[in-house]
C-alpha cells in the first residue's frame, strides 16, 4: 500500500497532495503507480492500493490529517467492492478530487453509469500504453481542473433570501451560471437570521449577498453583484478590433478564434457565458466528448480558453444600441457608456418563449422557471416536477431532475418525441421509471399561494382538463431571438432573426442602405462590418456544434472585411 504506508512514520510528515490508484491486480497496480510516479512524483504523493476497502481506509486517515487528494483512479473490475462503488464512497471523503475509472472496452457501459452516479470526470481504457499519449494527458487535465477549483475560496459568498422569492432565485442563478461558489441561507433559518442581524437589515430587504470581502449587498443588481464577486464588468479600453455580443457557444467560438488570430477581442455578455447550452445538465452528442459533458463544464473550458488566448470577457453588461460611425462600429450599453471596434459579431442567441396561461406570470421564479434552473434541483426532492417541451433541452432536464424529484412529467404538444428529440435521449427517458411522457398535452392554468401548487392540463385531442399537484414547472419551448434592441439598420425576418449574406439579396439587388461596392459576405448583416453567428441568425441550425462553427466562420469573414479596401 502506497509509497509509504499510511501507518508509517514518513506519512506523519506534511504530505504533498496525493494521486490515489486502486487496482486488485498487483502487476497493474504497480504499473500505474510507476507511470504516475515517473511524471508526477516530484509534486504529488503516489498512493497505491490493491482493494477498494484498503484505499478507503487510507483516504480516511489522510482526511483526518488534513491531506489533499487531487485524483482518484480506480479499476472497475475488483472483487468485494468494484471501482464504481469505491468512487461513490470516496466522494464523501474527498468531494473535490477528480475521479477516473479504469475500464476494459467491454465495461464502457459501467463508465457511462458512473457519469451519473459519481459524476465521473473521465474513463480510461486499459491498456494505456504509451502513457505519454493515453494516460498523462488525462491526468494532466484532471490535475489542472482540481488545482483551479481547489484554490477557490469555496462558499465565501453568502446569499440570504426567501426560498420562493423570484429575485432570490435570480441572484442564485446568476452566481451559479457564472460559476461563483456561494452558500445559500434561508432567511427564516437560524444562520440566515443571524447574518441578517449582523448586516443590520430585516427580511423585507432580501436577497442579501455578503461578498468574500465582507461587503453587504442588499437586493443588488447584476452589475453590482458581478463587481463584488470578481467578475469583469468594465472594458479595458474604448476601441477594439472585434466586439462579440453574446457569450453562448457562438460568441465563445468567435472569442476564441478572434483572440487566437491576433484580433484585440472583447466579449460582452448580459448575464453569464454559456447561453442556453450552458444551462444544460448534460450534452451527449457534442463531438469529442464520448461520455458527454455538462453545459457548465463546456462553458467553463471555452471561457478559460478565450481568456488564455487574450480575449477580454465582460459580464452583466446589457447592450442597447449598435451604430456606424464612419469606419468604426459603436456598441452602446444601458448605462450610457459605449465601446467601439472595427467589426462586430452578433451572437445574442435566443431565449425560451413564455407560456401564455393564467397564473404563470405571477408564479415565475416561485415554482415556474424558464430553462433548466439547475439551482432548484435540491429543492425538488420529494416533489412532482413538470417539464413543458419536447426537444433535447427538455429531455436533458427531465433526466437530470429525475435524480432528485419524486416524479417528472414531460408535457409535449405533439403526438410523440420522435420529431423533436434525439433518439439516444428518447431511449434514456424510456429507461427511467420516474419520468412520464404525456403527449398532446398543454398547461392552461397555474395556481398557488406563496409558490406553485397546482397545474391545470388539457388534452389537445379531447379538450378534457385535469388539475394536478405540482411543485415545479420548467418550460423549454420556442426560440425568441434576443434582437429587439437592434435598430432598423439591421434587417431581420418577421420572427426577429437576423438576415445575413445571400438572404439579404433580393433579385440580385443588395439590401437598402448598403454602401459598399461588393455583396454582403456569408454571415454579414445589412450593416457592413457587423456579422451574425449562432441561433440569432435566420435559418441557422440550432445545435451547439453549428453555433461554434458559426463563431469561427464569422471571425474568418471579419478578416476578409478588414482586408478589403
Amino acid at each position: 500500500m502506497t509509497d509509504a504506508p499510511a501507518s508509517s512514520p514518513s506519512s506523519l510528515v506534511p504530505a504533498k497532495p496525493a494521486l490515489v490508484t486502486v487496482d486488485d491486480d498487483p502487476s497493474v497496480s504497480r504499473a500505474v503507480a510507476r507511470d504516475l510516479r515517473r511524471r508526477y512524483g516530484e509534486r504529488f504523493r503516489i498512493v497505491r492500493a490493491e482493494s477498494g476497502q484498503q484505499a478507503l481506509e487510507a483516504l480516511r486517515e489522510m482526511a483526518l490529517r488534513g491531506n489533499d487528494v487531487a485524483v482518484l483512479l480506480a479499476d472497475y473490475r475488483m472483487p468485494g467492492m468494484n471501482g464504481l462503488e469505491f468512487l461513490e464512497q470516496a466522494l464523501d471523503l474527498y468531494p473535490a478530487a477528480r475521479r477516473v475509472l479504469l475500464t476494459a472496452y467491454a465495461d464502457t457501459d459501467a463508465a457511462i453509469t458512473a457519469i451519473n452516479v459519481v459524476d465521473l470526470d473521465h474513463y480510461l481504457l486499459k491498456p494505456w500504453d504509451p502513457p505519454e499519449e493515453k494516460l498523462y494527458p488525462v491526468v494532466d487535465a484532471m490535475i489542472e481542473s482540481w488545482e483551479r477549483a481547489d484554490r477557490r475560496e469555496v462558499c465565501e459568498t453568502r446569499v440570504v433570501g426567501h426560498r420562493w422569492s423570484a429575485r432570490s432565485h435570480e441572484v442564485r442563478d446568476f452566481l451559479a451560471r457564472n460559476q461563483v461558489p456561494y452558500r445559500w441561507y434561508a432567511a427564516d433559518g437560524a444562520e440566515g437570521a443571524r447574518l441578517l442581524a449582523a448586516a443590520g437589515v430585516d427580511d423585507s430587504q432580501l436577497p442579501v449577498v455578503i461578498s468574500p470581502a465582507g461587503e453587504c449587498l442588499v437586493a443588488p443588481n447584476e452589475i453590482d453583484l458581478a463587481d463584488r464577486v470578481g467578475l469583469a464588468t468594465v472594458p479595458a479600453t474604448d476601441f477594439y478590433d472585434l466586439i462579440v455580443i453574446g457569450g453562448g457557444p457562438a460568441g465563445l467560438g468567435a472569442g476564441v478564434y478572434g483572440a487566437s488570430e491576433g484580433l484585440r477581442t472583447v466579449l460582452v455578455e448580459r448575464t453569464a457565458t454559456g447561453g442556453q447550452a450552458g444551462q444544460s445538465s448534460r450534452i451527449e452528442n457534442y463531438l469529442g466528448f464520448p461520455d458527454g459533458v455538462s453545459g457548465a463544464q463546456l462553458t467553463d473550458r471555452a471561457r478559460r480558453q478565450a481568456v488564455r488566448l487574450g480575449a477580454e470577457v465582460l459580464t452583466a453588461r446589457e447592450v442597447v444600441g449598435l451604430e456606424a460611425n464612419g469606419a468604426a462600429r459603436t456598441v452602446r450599453f444601458a448605462d450610457g457608456s459605449a465601446i467601439h471596434a472595427h467589426a462586430v459579431v452578433l451572437a445574442t442567441g435566443v431565449t425560451y418563449r413564455e407560456l401564455d396561461a393564467p397564473g404563470l406570470a405571477e408564479l415565475a421564479g416561485r415554482g415556474v422557471f424558464y430553462g433548466s434552473a439547475l439551482t432548484e434541483a435540491a429543492g425538488c426532492a420529494g416533489s412532482d416536477v413538470y417539464i413543458v417541451g419536447g426537444a433535447n433541452s427538455a429531455g436533458q432536464a427531465a433526466v437530470y431532475f429525475s435524480r432528485h424529484a419524486r416524479s417528472v412529467t414531460m408535457l409535449v404538444r405533439g403526438p410523440s418525441l420522435q420529431a423533436s428529440m434525439s433518439q439516444y435521449l428518447i431511449e434514456q427517458i424510456e429507461d427511467i421509471p420516474e419520468i412520464t411522457v404525456r403527449t398532446c398535452a398543454e398547461v392552461v392554468e397555474a395556481t398557488g399561494g406563496e409558490h406553485l401548487e397546482k397545474l391545470t392540463l388539457r388534452d389537445r385531442n379531447t379538450g378534457e382538463t385535469e388539475t394536478v399537484d405540482a411543485g415545479y414547472l420548467f418550460v423549454f419551448i420556442g426560440a425568441s431571438p434576443r434582437t429587439d434592441w437592434l435598430g432598423e439598420r439591421i434587417q431581420r425576418d418577421p420572427a426577429g432573426f437576423v438576415l445575413a449574406g445571400p438572404d439579404l439579396m433580393s433579385d440580385g439587388r443588395r439590401p437598402a442602405g448598403w454602401n459598399t461596392d461588393r455583396d454582403p459576405l456569408h454571415l454579414e448583416t445589412s450593416l457592413p462590418g457587423v456579422f451574425v453567428a449562432g441561433d440569432a441568425r435566420a435559418e441557422s441550425v440550432k445545435r451547439v456544434a453549428s453555433a461554434v462553427g458559426d463563431g469561427a466562420m464569422a471571425v474568418s469573414l471579419v478578416h476578409r472585411y478588414l482586408e478589403s479596401p
